[in-house]
């Protein structure tokens, strides 16, 4: 069953993509910048295989890669391969979950690494809502909305998330580890036009946290019905403070509950947009921080804040060179060691 991670007293960490062409490169420049708290880059730029959803698309029953889009093919009998899924799940067999460097070159390089002295290795799996909207059947209705197979991916997904926690554990040697499931397509909730059942969400997310060990958390970047993804309860909220903080924080009483009992915001208060970041300074990203600090510690204490908040890019990084990437990520940190003196 996941569990909280140990307070990052507003330690700095990264999201999930950069624009490194070079996983060795990639891997190298975290450790650099992010020691205390590492996380495994995708490294969409290498290939589409490399992208969200085709990266977690490997073991997918029925799927077929066509005009850059990923189909499934219902007039093939994917029956056993379903059924497949459903018994490794139970049987916590992951072992043909495995990632493979044509999928993940960096999450292949990062396992090479002795990461004993870190607290914690981050790294991310794309979420079944967001999968399953992307992915269509030949009418081109996201799978998604077939009971069955959403029911299929959140036990698939589970399986991948199963088997990276037990292979960073065992390749690295981390004390602890976090599993974020990218889900951007949780913006769709509430939505009337492309909507999203809520038992369905949450139903995936118990099936992966119930086979998760460590963290289990959760990435969006987009405005949602916050108090429905804090009462899933992930180890970690990872959102884009730098554009929906003011959203973010009507839900004040909600947020407040979930720092109590455990939870950790990842505030994505530096521009993953190199565009939007090169307007802004580390003074006036700092500033921002200090103001969300600010609204949200007129309810809570701000040790309680600080010990459990993340500083992060606000998305991952991927339209910037490498120098770009690396100037982001350094900003993140400077505004954990800023904060971190602020409160002394």
């Amino acid at each position: 069953m996941a569990q909280m991670i140990s307070p990052p007293y507003s330690g700095a960490t990264g999201v999930g993509a950069l624009p490194h062409n070079d996983p060795v490169q990639a891997c190298s420049d975290i450790l650099s910048i992010f020691y205390d708290f590492p996380y495994v880059p995708t490294l969409p730029d290498r290939g589409q295989l490399e992208s969200i959803v085709y990266n977690d698309s490997e073991q997918m029953p029925g799927r077929i890669i066509r005009d850059d889009r990923i189909l499934y093919d219902s007039t093939t009998d994917t029956i056993t391969a379903i059924e497949k899924i459903f018994a490794d799940y139970l049987e916590s067999n992951i072992s043909p979950y495995a990632l493979h460097e044509e999928y993940a070159s960096g999450f292949i390089e990062m396992m090479k690494h002795d990461l004993s002295n870190a607290p914690i290795l981050k790294c991310q799996v794309t979420g079944p809502v967001t999968f399953g909207m992307q992915v269509v059947d030949a009418e081109k209705r996201p799978i998604y909305y077939d009971t069955q197979l959403a029911d299929m991916l959140s036990k698939l997904l589970a399986l991948r998330a199963r088997w990276c926690e037990k292979e960073m554990q065992k390749r690295t040697g981390v004390k602890e580890t976090l599993v974020i499931l990218n889900e951007p397509y949780l913006a769709l909730l509430g939505s009337s036009v492309v909507p999203i059942d809520r038992d369905t969400v949450r139903s995936g997310w118990q099936d992966i946290a119930a086979i998760v060990d460590g963290g289990l958390g959760v990435h969006c970047c987009s405005n949602t019905d916050w108090e429905f993804v804090i009462d899933l309860n992930p180890s970690v909220l990872s959102i884009d403070a730098y554009a929906t903080a003011k959203e973010f924080l009507l839900y004040s009483d909600a947020i407040c509950g979930y720092l109590e009992r455990g939870g950790v915001i990842a505030w994505g208060i530096v521009p993953a947009d190199f565009q939007l970041f090169s307007k802004e300074t580390i003074d006036s990203l700092f500033g921002r921080y200090v103001a969300i600090r600010t609204d949200l510690c007129t309810h809570i204490s701000e040790s309680l804040f600080d010990q459990q908040s993340l500083i992060t890019p606000s998305c991952g990084i991927r339209f910037a060179d490498r120098n770009g990437a690396i100037a982001i990520m350094k900003a993140a940190e400077e505004i954990s060691v800023r904060i971190r003196k602020f409160q002394g």
